[in-house]
């Protein structure tokens, strides 16, 4: 869950370098580094902290000459943050520089190896084996050198490496932690992602898994790990630089939370067609779909949380039986893999270590797999059977808003493509749910103009310790997910709770002052929820309740109340989202926190 960089050509490398990783911050930031060579040594320089700190350090680069370099940002895995264990890493005569993301599983051993062979480890990292081993195997040929360490380690790397005995050269590779090259005017680039190399190209390879990449300032070649010479084809990337730019903004994430009306039309406009659904990149035909007898739904964070409203959705209008896994536990709980059934795999990245894994065993098993994924050429998007992109452009705050919501909305037009083909929903219901699905950008767009009245209430709570949020059915799904918007980015510990289960022992918790979010939009269950605020209200707490536009008699027993304008029930969630999250960012704004990069999280977890 880090971020590397590389650059060959006729620039300084390092303030370009140091761009790179100002892209990848993102990824970690824990501490950072750069090396460089300068034709004669190679140069490092490493700080704990933020990729700021480096920057000083440096001059902005201007202290390390050369024009071939490596860097790094790193979220910590194996030793605390600090500047010894800060990437890159050598050996011991400081001939070989690495940088890595990903986890070498098999570290302790090959460090008792070498430790054995006596090389002396100076940092409590498992990157730093990596270092020795190519050291060690060196014998002048460095893609032999490479292969041979592939060989040996386990786990997942993406890996950056300077050479002192071939001054002219970088090399990379890649098992389980993505990696992209670039091909510039100004020279050859590698990166964790697309926004690092951006400024300087449009054309970028995404690398497969087990690929080598030896790169010179003219020419970029690619080897398998047999050492043979692979054809590659670049893609151009079509969104632009801008999108990954705050744009005026204070944090990524009012940006995004405000760029969520045009990434929700932008994944809805493509697949309406006439009036109807149609979702060509499903590949499935009618047929197809009315023979699918189980769907699992495997995803992480706020993206399982789309599977847990996307269940009642797919149930509800497709009849479709739905399972929905965590994907750090679906592969270890031995799943019953039957016929006709889909895995559908939804992460924003495209490289989440678990979700990835569970796509592989998933197809090992022989089921149909579909990736809901944002990064175009991602590893998700590149193993899946089809797929089937949100659109919702570069995501760089770590708490999700705009690609939860496109993500949401895939899981509608999937919902109902299934609904369609199985004829479990009629034309005029179809058409009806077509109509509130175009509205759903302008109805989100008026919720976010609501936010001086969201940041007033939530500069109250600064202090508060315990929340809770309720909801039942649809609406606990998306108390899953506001709960977590606020505890990733406040540090206030929030848990989310299915209403009807506050009697079997979470009312205990509950106190004078203490807060309830309390999420009522689906009319059905709408009596049993404000049955659940009176409950606590009763035992002192202050509730913040979630309802449609009409249901005032909610303002009887809640506090404060934001009202959602009308839409079909299924689509709720895509509405009561919005006031969630401008609720936890303004508390976490209010208490004084880097709202886009809260303490302990990475963006994009390449590691299990």
């Amino acid at each position: 869950m880090c971020g590397i960089v590389g650059y060959i050509g006729e620039k300084q490398a390092a303030p370009i370098l140091l761009e790179g990783l100002e892209k990848l911050e993102y990824r970690g930031y824990d501490s950072a580094g750069i090396a460089v060579f300068d034709g004669t040594e190679i140069h490092a320089k490493k700080s704990m902290g933020r990729l700021k700190i480096l920057s000083e350090l440096t001059h902005g680069g201007e202290t390390l000459p050369g024009t071939t370099g490596i860097g790094h940002t790193r979220w910590a895995t194996h030793g605390a943050p600090s500047d010894m264990n800060a990437h890159p890493h050598f050996n011991q005569d400081k001939t070989i520089a690495v940088v890595h993301n990903g986890i070498i599983e098999n570290y302790m051993k090959l460090k008792k190896k070498m430790q054995d062979k006596g090389y002396t480890f100076k940092s409590e990292t498992d990157t730093e084996v990596i270092a020795h081993l190519l050291d060690y195997y060196y014998k002048g040929d460095a893609l032999e050198t490479i292969t041979k360490v592939m060989h040996r380690v386990e786990g997942s790397y993406a890996l950056g490496i300077i050479f002192k005995s071939e001054p002219d050269k970088l090399y990379a590779v890649r098992k389980d932690s993505p990696l992209i090259v670039g091909k510039s005017n100004i020279g050859n680039l590698i990166a964790s992602d697309v926004p690092a190399v951006l400024k300087y190209t449009r054309d970028v390879y995404f690398i497969e898994n087990e690929e080598i990449v030896c790169m010179t300032k003219d020419d970029i070649q690619f080897y398998n790990i047999d050492e043979e010479e692979l054809e590659k084809q670049p893609a151009t990337i079509e969104w632009d630089i801008d999108a990954a730019e705050k744009g005026g903004y204070e944090y990524f994430m009012l940006k995004e939370m405000y760029e969520q009306p045009q990434a929700v039309s932008d994944t809805i406009n493509p697949r309406i067609k006439e009036g109807k659904i149609v979702i060509d990149e499903l590949g499935m035909s009618d047929e197809e779909i009315r023979q699918i007898r189980k769907i699992y739904m495997i995803a992480c964070g706020s993206a399982y949380h789309t599977c847990v409203s996307a269940k009642y959705v797919f149930e509800g209008l497709a009849r479709i039986p739905v399972e929905v896994d965590l994907a750090s536990e679906f592969r270890y709980r031995h799943p019953i893999y039957e016929e006709n059934t889909l895995a559908i795999i939804v992460s924003q990245s495209g490289e989440t270590a678990d979700s990835l894994a569970a796509l592989r065993e998933a197809k090992e098993h022989g089921v149909r797999v579909l990736g809901i994924v944002n990064v175009v050429g991602s590893s998700i998007a590149r193993e899946a059977d089809n797929v089937m992109y949100t659109w919702a452009g570069p995501e760089i705050a770590v708490a999700t808003t705009k690609a939860y919501s496109t993500q949401l909305i895939a899981h509608y037009l999937l919902a109902m493509k299934f609904a369609q083909a199985r004829g479990t929903a009629d034309e005029k219901t179809i058409t009806e749910m077509v109509k509130d699905l175009k509205k759903l950008p302008g109805q989100i767009e008026m919720l976010l103009e609501n936010k001086k009245k969201i940041q007033k209430f939530a500069n109250r709570y600064l202090a508060t310790e315990h929340v809770f949020f309720l909801g039942r059915g649809l609406d606990y799904a998306i108390s899953l997910e506001g709960s977590l918007k606020l505890k990733e980015i406040s540090y206030i510990h929030s848990e989310a709770y299915a209403a009807g289960e506050l009697k079997h022992g979470t009312i205990s918790l509950i106190e004078e002052g203490t807060l309830v979010v309390a999420v009522a939009t689906q009319e059905e269950l709408y009596k049993k929820t404000l049955s659940n605020i009176q409950e606590v209200k009763t035992r002192g707490a202050f509730v913040m309740a979630v309802t449609n536009v009409g249901n005032t008699e909610i303002e009887k027993t809640a506090d404060y109340v934001i009202y959602l304008p009308k839409t079909n029930p299924y689509f709720t969630n895509s509405l009561a989202v919005i006031p969630l999250q401008l609720f936890g960012y303004y508390v976490s704004l209010g208490k004084g926190l880097d709202v886009d990069k809260p303490r302990n999280l990475a963006k994009s977890v390449t590691v299990e």
